[in-house]
């Protein structure tokens, strides 16, 4: 099984200032060890709101707002991670992707690299960046409803004609919350797990990892690690399903 591991902004993240060197090291551990053993098959930060936009689409209509921005409707029902050359880039590509699902909330975001973390030197030239695209839940996806064929169809060959271009890194779509799990900030020890369904989430997508385990259960397990070098910050474990 597959799940997406959330964790959300802090206070720290959306000011702009960089994780700990404590942090950066234990989840390098973290992560490389996952590798190691197959549960970790890729991940992404992103950068605060400040850097990033909100496309909503209704009827034929999209209105881009810039951040900085709070949490409204943070909770996801897909995502695709592309190249391009700016967020104006990126935006222009949420556009058609808001065309084929019709009425919708993309968030747009430019993907934290190692050289933004320090961890290796910034690759010389124009080279493209990676961008999140992060389209939000409604009563539709929640209920666990298949978009129309027709709607699927369109969409496969959107997504296949980003990937001939060269633009198209990798893409999901999420199971409904009723079948995931939360861990909600909480004064110190009183934190716990809770299961779905959630009305939604008001906490910013700070980062994502996916895993590759047997169980629920197992990626919980995981979560639980990876919260632990994070510290408070809200983490949501949901379900992939293609």
């Amino acid at each position: 099984m597959r799940f997406m591991v959330m964790h959300k902004v802090d206070a720290t993240m959306e000011a702009g200032g960089p994780p700990s060197q404590q942090i950066i090291q234990n989840m390098g551990a973290l992560v490389q060890g996952s590798l190691k053993s197959g549960v970790f098959t890729t991940g992404a930060g992103l950068h605060r709101s400040a850097r990033r936009a909100r496309l909503e689409a209704t009827a034929g209509e999209a209105v881009v707002t810039r951040g900085p921005y709070k949490g409204e409707n943070e909770l996801l029902s897909s995502f695709a991670m592309i190249k391009a050359s700016s967020l104006d880039e990126a935006i222009e590509r949420a556009r058609q992707l808001a065309r084929v699902l019709g009425d919708v909330e993309i968030e747009v975001g430019p993907v934290v690299e190692p050289w933004d973390l320090g961890i290796m030197e910034k690759p010389s030239g124009d080279a493209p960046g990676r961008f999140l695209l992060l389209c939000k839940a409604d009563r539709q996806s929640e209920a666990g409803l298949e978009p129309s064929a027709d709607k699927q169809a369109q969409l496969a060959r959107l997504m296949q004609a980003l990937k001939d271009e060269g633009v198209l890194i990798m893409n999901d779509r999420l199971a409904p919350s009723s079948r995931g799990a939360r861990l909600a900030s909480a004064p110190k020890g009183q934190r716990a797990w809770v299961d779905g369904p959630f009305a939604e989430s008001k906490e910013l997508i700070a980062g994502f990892s996916v895993l590759q385990v047997p169980s629920r259960a197992d990626a919980i397990e995981w979560a639980d690690r990876y919260a632990a070098v994070l510290g408070d910050n809200e983490v949501d474990v949901r379900e992939l399903v293609g």
